[in-house]
């Protein structure tokens, strides 16, 4: 896919980097030059705008987009304007980054495809990790249950993933488990990346050291697991 990424602060650089070592193709503008070159080197091509000049927008290729996200962060009304005229242009498929509950409210007045909320979501995924005592991803799948994505603790190291059974051991349900290794995005730029585990191909597998494992389940099992009850 084609992305147009507005705002290359640390999200939105954050964002254009993963995007572009997943093997899309990203563009990038931002109205500052310090931004624009810690990027340029990973992305596909990247311009030097005020991205609320309409003018300005329109040396963008718009119509060539699949789609449009505007990370704006610091300035709440930069980021409206650069919405507004992005709907002005055309664009059909936007994504906006809201830093308030009145920035989110002003964005969905404008009926776009996805508001974002990085701050609110992190510090929110960050009380689960700190619930669960463990240095973990979690993502809120109703008020009791998550799904946690966690380095492979010391306890399983070894141990073939056939023989655990994380349901009748732990009350916690497997999703998947990914290894590291080392890739190359259309640039060259060599980033680690992780690679999900064939497991019905090779039932021998054993839990290694840089492994990630996901489950499913309460945050009360989850930490009882870490606890290694």
């Amino acid at each position: 896919m084609r992305y147009l990424i507005i705002g290359l602060g640390i999200y939105g650089e954050n964002l254009a980097r993963d995007l572009a070592d997943m093997g899309h193709e990203v563009i990038g503008a931002d109205i500052k030059q310090s931004h624009v070159d810690a990027v340029k080197d990973y992305i596909s091509t990247v311009y030097i705008i005020d991205s609320t000049e309409e003018s300005a927008l329109s040396v963008l290729p718009l119509d060539n987009i699949d789609l449009a996200i505007v990370a704006i962060g610091e300035n709440f009304g930069a980021s409206i304007r650069t919405v507004a005229l992005l709907k002005k242009a055309g664009v059909k498929h936007i994504y906006a980054r809201a830093i308030d509950k009145l920035h989110e409210s002003i964005l969905e007045s404008f009926e776009i495809d996805r508001i974002i909320t990085p701050e609110q979501r992190a510090a929110a995924d960050l009380t689960h990790e700190m619930e669960l005592g463990s240095e973990i991803r979690t993502l809120g799948v109703d008020e009791d249950n998550v799904v946690a994505s966690f380095k492979a603790p010391a306890f399983l190291l070894g141990l073939p993933y056939a023989e655990i059974d994380f349901m009748q051991r732990y009350g916690l349900e497997f999703v998947a488990a990914t290894r590291t290794r080392e890739k190359r995005n259309i640039l060259g730029i060599v980033r680690p990346e992780p690679v999900l585990l064939d497991l019905r191909a090779d039932s021998g597998l054993a839990v290694g050291e840089t492994d990630i494992i996901t489950l499913f389940g309460s945050r009360k099992r989850l930490q009882n697991f870490f606890e290694g009850k």
